[in-house]
């Protein structure tokens, strides 16, 4: 027999809720962190970031360097939006450097350019490698290795579609002659430098100054000497930036961002033996080319602009004179190369 021990109305002071993980209501504001100390995303290594803390509201490439390295991870709401070397952050909490000190990225700037590519020419997928750099120097032996002009052709496509100025590197010039290579990538009007082991490269250091230019290559052809010749202490300073990370030795197996002597940045890459462009279009390739793109517009839709169709305007620029066929011919060549 259930028994009542004097029975009384509930009202609501007799609810009994759990209390939540906090007594303020939610909010859609987020902080503002006035003070974030403004870096540029030197190094990533497993969910790591080494930044490097540059002057505020410079306009410098990548920025001025203004302390020493930070190891930072991304914060709230930045933990799902992708970061790489040369994004411009925003650091909060510990930025002093100190060993085990650890900042959080919390904010990260809009992009000027992105290097990507995919896994191969069927993955939709496009990741980042570098980004807000000026220029892609396309570095590549004219011996030993022997060239590939199908993998320079993909890397003008990912500069191209990237917003990047392309220049293309050509090394171990004492063991071959650069005329053949100059010639075919000429009508594209790219600047095209040598280098020799026994000169300095001095006319690639021209050009690298004052902007942020990324080397990229095949496996091989002299890269990582080049960086080393650009950058006296690039392994002392690659060191550095892996011991904030936590890797060992670099080995080249990700990009690293290196400032160079007289202003200016230069990002080693590491050597490829594919570039994937399965996620560029091939309207987004002839928009490097504003002449063709112009007279594209006559093309009956969904034309491949590849050599012997009938209908495609882009001869008939030719015949009449409105477009360079060199050009054309370097445009089909690039589609070509994206195309696999």
């Amino acid at each position: 027999m259930r028994r009542d021990y004097g029975r009384r109305d509930l009202d609501e002071d007799d609810v009994r809720t759990r209390p939540g993980r906090g007594s303020r209501p939610r909010t859609r504001e987020r902080p503002q962190h006035a003070d974030a100390v403004e870096a540029v995303v030197v190094g990533v290594d497993r969910g790591r970031y080494t930044c490097r803390p540059t002057e505020p509201g410079s306009r410098a490439a990548f920025g001025a360097v203004a302390g020493p390295l930070v190891a930072a991870v991304r914060g709230g709401d930045l933990r799902r939006v992708p970061v790489v070397v040369g994004d411009r952050v925003a650091l909060v909490g510990d930025t002093s450097g100190r060993q085990g000190a650890l900042a959080r990225i919390v904010r990260r700037g809009e992009r000027t350019s992105v290097l990507r590519r995919t896994a191969d020419d069927t993955d939709p997928t496009e990741r980042p490698i570098v980004a807000n750099a000026d220029q892609l120097v396309i570095v590549t032996a004219l011996a030993d290795p022997p060239p590939r002009p199908g993998l320079i052709d993909r890397c003008l496509v990912a500069a191209y579609d990237g917003g990047l100025v392309p220049v293309l590197c050509l090394t171990k010039a004492d063991l071959a002659d650069d005329r053949p290579l100059r010639e075919l990538y000429r009508p594209l009007g790219l600047p095209v430098v040598t280098s020799r082991p026994d000169v300095e490269p001095t006319e690639l250091r021209e050009l690298l100054a004052g902007r942020a230019s990324v080397l990229f290559g095949h496996s091989g052809v002299g890269k990582s000497t080049l960086v080393n010749r650009l950058v006296p202490n690039a392994d002392r300073e690659i060191g550095e930036v892996n011991a904030v990370t936590g890797r060992g030795r670099h080995t080249s197996s990700a990009a690293v961002a290196l400032p160079l002597p007289g202003g200016g940045w230069v990002v080693d890459t590491p050597g490829v033996r594919s570039f994937g462009l399965g996620a560029v279009s091939p309207a987004r390739v002839l928009a490097a080319f504003a002449e063709l793109a112009d007279a594209a517009a006559g093309c009956p839709p969904g034309c491949t602009h590849a050599e012997g169709l009938a209908d495609c305007a882009l001869d008939e620029a030719v015949r009449a004179g409105d477009a360079d066929p060199a050009r054309l011919a370097s445009l089909r060549r690039l589609l070509a190369a994206r195309a696999g």
